[in-house]
């Protein structure tokens, strides 16, 4: 600003103060006008003047700079409050009691609002006002959106941090908008719609750090040599593979992966179909006791526990009350219960505890009857898995893949003798005994055969030799070395076993002497006694339903089947 102008200002803020201010005059014209022998000086100097203009300035900036800090915290107090503070947090107790699952939001419209539950699988934070949610409900995943607007919005930022802030797995229960996302957001199942939360709360929440990453659960397990590129990866961004002891030491988080949800699913779907299709045919479902007085199967392989002031034992099968329910007169029975077995077996395909399918029932005229009723109920089975549920079995494929189990097409399963399969086994190369039991390379071996001949990974052997059954089993007729015997096989490897029983009191009680059972034994006489009464000519079989899980679905361990796996190495959780 040019001098004259700063020297107008401070005339006119003088006056208005009533302050007297000296004009600057120019010295020439002084000196014409005054006593040459005495110049006048200046009223005010130019420093004096500068100093003046500076003070001015200064004030002024100090004035700006107290505006600016009034409107700041003018700001700052009207963002500290909040007007979302009552949408989210702790749950409050008044809530509403409607609550959607997430596979129902397949069908909602955009535009709805809905409400539901989920755990917080992960959290992407954008910016102070955005973030991003993926929630799942078992296997169905989808987008959620936490974004910051207008009070109309009833989404405020601190409602956005808090939400960025939660642990993963936590649960919450959330009520937003549903959206048609503008591209399809692949990392979710649900990828054709995404929620836009107005409402968020803690319903349980998680610790922050896990023993394993819920991530790591969702790839192939670590494979013994392997630890080494395991502690590798945990020093990267790599997600680190875990064994699968790791996996079930913390099966709690590993049972909340997709493919582990659909596993259960198909589980509980084998049981139904069990159930569902001997209904249909006239089964009553029984439940037998789990603490006897004697081994069910004979041997050494039972648990002994101490019932009070003796010993008792934990049943290895219901199979001596199946065939008390038949004497009875129940005609077809059938039982779901757990099964124990004290055998020191540390393989794949063996458990101390496992799920027992059996079942049992009369026939008219041959046992074959009931080979035709188990041929159908395996049949109805597979046919169910597939029909109900198909999507289940694509997800456990993405984590384990394996080739479909294969079955002949017209339904007709294939059924060989013990004979043909050592015949086969020969043929091959094999060194096996027309007597003597399969080991498990042999069955491996003899399954490889089967479906090279006949394209099917199901197959039914029948007639195998009497001494290698138990004392219950009935001889054939036609060859004392033989019995009316049969296991069934999936993937080379049994899953069933069973038999027409021996239902005449004295022929039971040779059988017991001969395999050195004593028939008065205590548990065992009741059983015993009981054919004296008459019973029906019946047959029936055993089932292991985790056996049939895992080798359905090529998990290629029995404990992946199994919830909470018992082994000669586990007894927890």
């Amino acid at each position: 600003m040019p001098l004259e102008q700063e020297v107008e200002g401070l005339k006119m803020d003088s006056a208005k103060a009533d302050t007297p201010i000296l004009e600057l005059t120019d010295p020439k014209a002084s000196s014409s006008s005054a006593n040459p022998s005495k110049p006048e000086t200046s009223e005010l100097s130019a420093n004096a003047l500068k100093k003046l203009i500076k003070a001015k300035e200064k004030e002024e900036r100090k004035v700006a700079k107290q505006k600016e800090q009034e409107q700041r915290q003018q700001q700052q107090q009207e963002a500290a409050v909040d007007f979302a503070k009552d949408n989210y947090g702790s749950l409050p107790a008044s809530q509403e009691l409607q609550a959607q699952d997430m596979i129902d939001l397949q069908d909602v419209a955009p535009g709805t609002t809905v409400t539901t539950h989920a755990r917080v699988q992960n959290i992407r934070s954008q910016t102070a006002k955005l973030c991003f949610l993926l929630l799942r409900n078992n296997f169905h995943t989808i987008q959620a959106v936490v974004a910051a607007g207008p009070e109309s919005d009833k989404v405020s930022r601190q409602m956005v941090k808090w939400t960025a802030s939660l642990n993963p797995e936590s649960i919450v229960r959330l009520t937003g908008l549903v959206h048609e996302p503008k591209d399809p957001v692949n990392s979710a199942s649900i990828s054709g719609m995404e929620i836009h939360v107005k409402k968020i709360y803690v319903v349980a929440e998680a610790v922050s750090q896990f023993p394993m990453q819920l991530e790591s659960a969702l790839l192939p397990e670590l494979r013994e040599g392997e630890e080494e590129d395991a502690q590798e990866d945990s020093k990267t961004s790599k997600t680190p593979k875990v064994s699968l002891k790791t996996r079930l030491d913390n099966r709690v988080v590993d049972l909340r992966t997709p493919t582990n949800a659909a596993i259960t699913r198909i589980k509980h779907g084998v049981s139904q179909l069990f159930q569902e299709y001997l209904c249909q045919h006239g089964f009553v479902q029984i439940f037998t006791p789990k603490l006897i007085a004697a081994a069910s199967e004979g041997g050494s392989n039972v648990f002994a526990v101490k019932y009070f002031e003796r010993v008792g034992y934990l049943a290895q099968s219901p199979q001596l009350y199946k065939q008390m329910a038949i004497g009875g007169d129940c005609g077809r029975v059938f039982e779901i219960g757990p099964v124990f077995r004290a055998e020191n077996s540390n393989t794949h395909r063996h458990m101390t505890e496992f799920v027992g399918l059996d079942l049992e029932m009369t026939f008219k005229v041959h046992y074959h009857e009931v080979l035709d009723l188990l041929e159908g109920l395996f049949v109805f089975i597979f046919s169910g898995l597939k029909e109900r549920y198909a999507r289940e079995i694509e997800l456990v494929r993405r984590q384990y893949p394996v080739e479909d189990f294969k079955v002949p097409s017209n339904g007709e399963m294939l059924r060989i003798s013990f004979a043909d399969g050592i015949a086969m086994l020969r043929a091959a190369g094999e060194d096996v005994e027309e007597y003597e039991d399969l080991s498990t390379p042999h069955e491996r071996l003899l399954g490889k055969l089967v479906r090279e001949k006949y394209d099917t990974d199901f197959f039914i052997m029948d007639q195998f030799p009497l001494g290698i059954r138990p004392f219950y089993t009935m001889p054939s007729p036609e060859n004392p070395k033989l019995s009316n015997s049969y296991d069934f096989f999936m993937r080379g490897e049994e899953i069933m076993s069973g038999a027409q029983r021996v239902h005449q009191h004295d022929v039971l009680v040779r059988r017991m002497k001969e395999m050195d059972v004593d028939p008065d034994g205590e548990g065992l006489k009741d059983y015993v006694d009981s054919f004296k009464y008459a019973t029906p000519p019946h047959a029936g079989g055993g089932i292991g339903l985790e056996r049939v899980v895992f080798l359905y679905l090529g998990l290629g361990n029995i404990r992946k089947a199994s919830m909470f796996p018992r082994d000669p190495q586990r007894l927890r959780p």
